[in-house]
């Protein structure tokens, strides 16, 4: 619904996953260990050395298939690389099942609809991870 807060957290990770044809099951339960361990928050020593598990943060994870977008050749992004619909969705689910085995502060931004997404970005840190 329009105007509708879905999710909201506090302090942690806003996540933007993109699903691409060829990612299994593996593949995202892969992502979300290295999702939960990476280390990319700050320590006593501003080191980063700590992850949203050690810090106790938050995870919002928002779908977002146009991070398969092409971009080599024209000017308009081709999505043929982004996995279907369908898959895309049950493995954003299962993505999200991974995560809360592990921890309890996960939200969902409402898989494949027009959302607005706002972020306050402590850093600004903001890294990119691949199975590939």
């Amino acid at each position: 619904m329009a105007g509708e807060t879905v999710a909201k957290i506090g302090s942690g990770l806003l996540i933007f996953l993109g699903v691409v044809r060829g990612d299994t099951k593996e593949t995202a339960e892969w992502m979300a260990r290295k999702t939960l361990s990476i280390r990319i928050f700050a320590d006593g020593g501003q080191a980063m050395n700590r992850s949203v598990i050690d810090v106790a943060g938050s995870l919002l994870v928002v779908s977002q298939f146009t991070l398969a977008a092409e971009t080599l050749r024209g000017n308009r992004p081709s999505y043929s690389s982004a996995a279907e619909s369908a898959d895309a969705e049950r493995l954003y689910e299962h993505y999200v099942e991974t995560l809360r085995r592990e921890t309890n502060q996960v939200e969902t931004g409402s898989f494949g609809s027009d959302m607005r997404v706002a972020l306050e970005n402590d850093g600004p840190v903001t890294i990119l991870l691949d199975h590939a």
